[in-house]
């Protein structure tokens, strides 16, 4: 019993990784023995339960080592052959099977030297001549049949093994078809490496693994200093990251990549380069290398740009030619007829050139188009086009304008302003300082027009320009151009409204329930010398866009702060509120809350009778951004009011954020309260969505006592309209109240 014990823990010794139970050396067992030693164990299990019970678990242990042998065996992914004398096969697992297009048992006793292609016989015998000798134990490589007559490459494992007397010979065979395939494509490649082309092999995951004497010829990297790296080492920054997508698009999708790409040579020259990048695909569709080829196109680029150049450019001024400008303008329109955006055409000739000419010589003539070619292209966007015609005539393309004709228009407009102001600097022409002057013809266009109308129509407008005496500007709509000479002079004369003391505050009082005075919006008019009261309608817009909106509304700030000092001291005045508009450019300057309270410190006022009226759309813009700059001004002591609420897009999630006091129902509600059952539904819910967020809500526009009496019967307790008093100038309202 002794002795069996010994051999079972010896079978429980063995290497579970081997395939095959193997013994330690010092004991020689048969198989026999073994079968034996476990039939005993099978009869005295019981027994051997009674007097060693880890001896009965390490049996269970042995049958389960038993189907794992199996399932290690003949389930492994790699074949397995077990060969006797003469290379007699003995045992084959699954994958040997599938490997030779046989099954198992059609293997067994078949020679295994009879798969082996004829050619490759020798190195077999090499092979197994050194393993049996113990000289080499390195795998071999050869080719073997297939059962369908196919030949396939393997590499073959082997180690010697005695059993019962008998030398077997373990194998391990591996299909390595893919691997030479790829090898083969590889010496193929490295034919091509000797071509003028650089050259870069990488792996898979785009390591250099090899290059080729041009690719350190063109980029001066050495194979010491690429290999290892990736070919981003050429990249130049020229590109975004969206080319490179779209490279790696395309060579995902197709496996190959060729175009023009701008690299850079290890001494920093940044060069053009024509570029192919292919992938090598192995026999499993996955890519195992990507092969680069490139040349360095820097004279066929410069070629490239000189035929170019005298094709579309101005040979004396470097600006497009009238060619390229019509290139231009083709595309521009085509985009046109889909954005919908205005585009405009400025045709430009200079005053009294040919004097310049007869006078100077033509030489100071010529330097005179350099100069003022230069000089417009430093007033244009990058994206638009300033051409010479031809002569002293030159072409400006403005592109994406507006959707809006007038304010395309005024755009345009902008633009031929400023070359007129640019002007009132002489130009340097040699010795002589010359005062250029020019006419300016204006048309706009759209996807509807063709290339030769907008000729025709800027030419007309250049025309009527210099039928009027020239120096001057004028567009081909004669309506347009009255409009434009009419913003004009508007926008002249209100930079002259401040200074004139043009500007006026007037005051419409804000009443309660009892039709008690409690506040008042101060309003700005316009008292224009010749055109009498100007409303706020007519010229705000203007201010907003030109930028002097910053300058009225700092004045209507320091005007009703002001006016809060001087009530100060009235007992009937001193607990009035003011409510004043704030604009959107006035309210978004960094500087606006510093503003507030310089201008409330200076004047010294109770900064709870200074409400800031801000309109619905304007708070909802940036909002994160206007909730703090409100809290910081709420926190001086200044309220807040929601003016023409519900005609904006309202989104009640902010709204509740917004540090707000009051809602103001807009006009246009209030009109048809009386009238509009769907109107009614939404004052009311204006009115109890306001007091339920802590607001108090007040109506603007109320003009009769029925208007009134419904905002009443629905919580609304403060109004404000031609009901009560219209706007007044500061003394009437004073005089209302006392």
């Amino acid at each position: 019993m002794t002795n069996k014990k010994e051999l079972f823990y010896e079978v429980l010794t063995q290497d579970e990784s081997n395939t095959a139970y193997r013994f330690k050396e010092e004991k020689n067992y048969s198989v026999d023995e073994i079968q034996k030693t476990f039939r005993d164990l099978e009869l005295h299990q019981i027994e051997l339960e009674m007097q060693n019970k880890e001896l009965s678990r390490a049996y269970l242990e042995l049958n389960d080592l038993k189907k794992r042998y199996f399932d290690l065996y003949h389930l492994a992914p790699i074949a397995y052959l077990t060969l006797g004398e003469g290379g007699i096969i003995l045992e084959a697992n699954y994958k040997a099977s599938r490997l030779f297009g046989l099954n198992v048992q059609s293997l067994i006793q078949k020679t295994f030297s009879s798969f082996i292609l004829k050619e490759d016989q020798d190195i077999y015998y090499m092979y197994k001549k050194n393993i049996l000798h113990e000289i080499k134990r390195q795998p071999c490589e050869l080719r073997m049949l297939h059962s369908d007559g196919s030949v396939f490459w393997a590499q073959i494992e082997s180690n010697t093994h005695d059993s019962n007397g008998l030398r077997v010979y373990r194998l391990i065979i591996s299909s390595i078809a893919r691997r030479k395939k790829v090898e083969e494509d590889l010496r193929i490649a490295a034919i091509a490496f000797e071509s003028q082309n650089g050259m870069a092999i990488t792996d898979e995951n785009g390591i250099i693994q090899k290059i080729n004497p041009s690719f350190t010829t063109l980029t001066g990297y050495t194979e010491d200093e690429s290999v290892g790296q990736t070919m981003s080492i050429l990249k130049s920054k020229r590109h975004g990251p969206m080319f490179y997508q779209r490279m790696w698009e395309s060579i995902n999708k197709t496996n190959r990549w060729q175009g023009e790409i701008w690299n850079k040579r290890k001494n920093g020259q940044i060069y053009p380069e024509l570029l192919t990048i292919t992938a090598v695909i192995s026999s499993d569709h996955s890519v195992c290398n990507y092969i680069a080829s490139f040349s360095d196109i820097t004279e066929d680029k410069k070629a490239e740009a000189k035929i170019h150049r005298l094709a579309y450019y101005d040979h004396l001024t470097s600006i497009p030619n009238r060619r390229l400008l019509q290139d231009r303008l083709t595309q521009s329109i085509a985009t046109k007829s889909r954005d919908y955006l205005l585009g405009a055409m400025l045709f430009i000739d200079l005053d009294k050139f040919k004097l310049l000419n007869d006078t100077y010589g033509h030489d100071i003539g010529d330097l005179l188009l350099i100069k003022f070619a230069q000089r417009l292209k430093k007033l244009v966007r990058k994206s638009d086009t300033v051409a010479r015609q031809g002569g002293d005539e030159f072409m400006i393309l403005l592109e994406d304008l507006s959707k809006n004709i007038e304010e395309a228009a005024t755009l345009a407009n902008q633009l031929g302003e400023k070359i007129f102001e640019s002007m009132e600097e002489p130009f340097l022409l040699q010795k002589h300082e010359y005062y250029s002057q020019m006419s300016i013809g204006i048309t706009l266009f759209d996807g509807k027009n063709t290339v030769e109308d907008l000729f025709k129509r800027a030419d007309i407008a250049l025309y009527q320009a210099k039928h009027s005496g020239g120096n001057t500007l004028r567009f081909f709509d004669p309506q347009m151009q009255a409009n434009l000479d009419t913003r004009s002079m508007l926008e002249k004369e209100l930079i002259r409204a401040l200074d004139k003391k043009q500007l006026k505050l007037y005051y419409q009082p804000q009443v309660d329930v009892d039709s008690q005075i409690v506040g008042v919006e101060a309003l700005i008019r316009w008292d224009h010398p010749e055109h009498g009261l100007v409303y706020p309608k007519d010229f705000i817009p203007l201010a907003e866009e030109n930028g002097l909106i910053l300058s009225i509304s700092l004045w209507v700030l320091e005007t009703v702060c002001k006016q809060l000092k001087i009530w100060e001291n009235n007992s009937k005045l001193s607990k009035l509120e003011i409510a004043v508009n704030v604009s959107c450019r006035q309210f978004r300057q960094s500087y606006f809350v510093r503003q507030i309270q310089n201008i409330m410190m200076k004047h010294a006022i109770n900064p709870s009778l200074l409400k800031l009226e801000l309109t619905e759309n304007f708070v909802l813009e940036n909002v994160e951004e206007t909730i703090e700059k409100m809290k910081m001004i709420q926190n001086l002591g200044v309220s807040f009011s929601i003016d023409d609420f519900g005609t904006g897009l309202s989104s009640l999630s902010y709204l509740a954020r917004l540090p707000l006091n009051q809602l103001k129902i807009d006009k246009c509600f209030v009109d048809m309260i009386l009238q509009n059952k769907e109107e009614q539904m939404i004052v009311k819910t204006i009115i109890t969505m306001g007091i339920g967020l802590g607001m108090n809500i007040i109506a603007e526009g109320v003009e009769t006592m029925a208007q009134k009496k419904f905002l009443q019967d629905n919580g609304c307790l403060f109004y404000q309209g031609n009901l009560f008093s219209k706007p007044v100038v500061v003394e009437d309202l004073e005089r209302i109240i006392l």
